[in-house]
């Protein structure tokens, strides 16, 4: 009886050291994960590529061109719908290749559900292939419920090789109704 006691101690004691072994692997194993952010960072800095921490001087965008403005000027339309559409900003002054963010407010008027779609136009139209939108609500159909009230934004940047004689450009929107998606009266 006292041998079968002894092989079960020794289990007991073998299953404690394994646990042992696998904790100090664990920790070890935590710590070289934790310790390998500093580590990337550092390496990808001096390589210059992809880096998680940005210098002041990578930071600044390049691409700006400082040394002229384009006004733009900011219409809103909705072709026979009921809406209140409208720019939060009427007109802004900006450099080629800035980022811009700007902000529209919509209101649907009506007592139901409408979808519409922005048809974006450009004065002059020469300007159109030059205007980066990133963000914009006139990429998809909106839906607005019966009252309801919504602010949408648009982050565009005007491309630097935009001609020098063009000084100002109208980004005109004009909302049309979608026939199906949205209540109808």
């Amino acid at each position: 009886m006292a041998e079968a006691a002894h092989p079960a101690a020794e289990r007991a004691r073998d299953n404690r050291r394994v646990l042992t072994r696998l904790s100090v692997v664990a920790a070890l194993m935590f710590g070289f994960g934790f310790a390998l952010v500093p580590f990337y960072e550092k390496v990808c800095l001096a390589l210059g590529v992809n880096s998680l921490v940005e210098r002041s001087e990578q930071a600044a965008n390049t691409q700006v061109d400082t040394s002229r403005s384009v006004t733009i000027e900011l219409d809103a339309n909705a072709h026979q719908l009921p809406w209140r559409f409208r720019p939060l900003t009427r007109h802004l002054s900006v450099h080629p290749g800035e980022l811009v963010h700007v902000e529209y407010e919509i209101a649907n008027v009506r007592s139901a559900a409408v979808t519409g779609h922005a048809v974006p136009s450009y004065g002059p139209a020469l300007a159109g292939q030059y205007f980066r939108k990133l963000e914009c609500f006139c990429f998809k159909p909106q839906t607005l419920a019966a009252g309801e009230t919504r602010t949408m934004p648009v982050t565009f940047l005007i491309d630097p090789a935009l001609p020098r004689e063009v000084h100002t450009i109208t980004l005109s929107y004009t909302f049309f109704e979608v026939a199906g998606l949205g209540g109808k009266s």
